[in-house]
């Protein structure tokens, strides 16, 4: 079972669009409405045409925008209160009574986006059996500093792997922190019987990567800085288990705007990892040789 995507559902009809622009025509086209019905039901009375909708200090155009501001806040409070009650949307103590109704609490400094993940996992993970997003959430809940999880079996064999991304800047989980992850499978009320983990940093393999590289005469001082945050946060969206690093790949990753050439250095070809296994990017060394078309 896939992790759900909250970004990706649909927007909820609970929650409308409001305008305040909208708002205010609408109450003064109403307004228009009521005084010229009010005229044709009192012929009697001496009422004027309403035709100053236009004048910004007509007292009927001032009070329509109060009343307008006003009911745009409520429907907007309205908004905020169906927006609370939703995973996708609920932020902060909201986020956290939803996750109670789980029995998931908030790790310290944890935030937002990860107690979701941790609270789809709870959901998904209720089984009187082990099951993959069970212990993932077990690993998930038992330290902060672990970023990711992948749990699997290899081919027939009883034993469950528990491969560990940290938050480290490597992504190597230490000892310890195996060791913390490993108390939390292990536990009575966590662990099913006979299932039997093999709990390991999944990062085995840093990869420091060196390259010369040439700009374009009007790139920005700070293309190099920008290319190397470019090229990781492409590799944490696609580092798992198993994925090689392709030397075309993190190249492409660092021709962003204003660069003219990447000349590798180390290193020089595909780097393959075992399917048990992820690699992680270590040092990232970008010397600039010039500027060039």
């Amino acid at each position: 079972m896939t992790s759900i995507d909250l970004t990706l559902l649909p927007k909820p009809r609970i929650i409308e669009e409001i305008s305040y622009e909208t708002t205010v025509s609408r109450q003064n086209s109403r307004f228009a409405q009521v005084w010229a019905d009010t005229r044709t039901a009192n012929p009697d009375v001496d009422l004027p045409d309403y035709d100053v909708q236009m004048l910004q200090t007509d007292p009927a155009i001032l009070i329509n925008q109060a009343e307008s501001s006003r009911e745009v806040r409520l429907r907007q409070r309205a908004n905020e209160v169906a927006r609370g009650q939703l995973l996708g949307f609920a932020t902060g103590a909201d986020l956290e009574h939803l996750a109670a109704f789980y029995d998931v609490k908030r790790l310290p400094g944890e935030l937002d986006p990860r107690l979701k993940l941790r609270v789809i996992l709870a959901i998904q993970g209720r089984s009187t059996g082990g099951t993959t997003e069970r212990y993932k959430y077990i690993a998930m809940t038992s330290s902060l500093h672990v970023s990711d999880v992948v749990v699997y079996r290899s081919g027939k064999s009883p034993v469950i792997h528990v491969a560990v991304f940290s938050d480290a800047p490597d992504g190597v989980a230490s000892a310890s922190l195996l060791a913390t992850v490993t108390a939390a499978l292990q536990a009575d009320d966590a662990k099913v019987l006979n299932d039997t983990f093999a709990v390991s940093t999944a990062v085995r393999t840093v990869v420091n990567i060196v390259a010369d590289v040439w700009l374009l005469p009007d790139a920005a001082a700070d293309t190099l800085t920008l290319a190397e945050s470019e090229l990781r946060a492409a590799w944490m969206m696609e580092q798992t288990l198993g994925r090689d690093l392709i030397s075309t790949w993190w190249v492409s990753k660092l021709m962003i705007a204003g660069v003219h050439k990447i000349a590798p250095i180390t290193p020089l070809g595909d780097i393959e990892v075992p399917s048990g296994e992820a690699a992680s990017i270590g040092s990232v060394t970008l010397n600039l040789r010039g500027r060039a078309f």
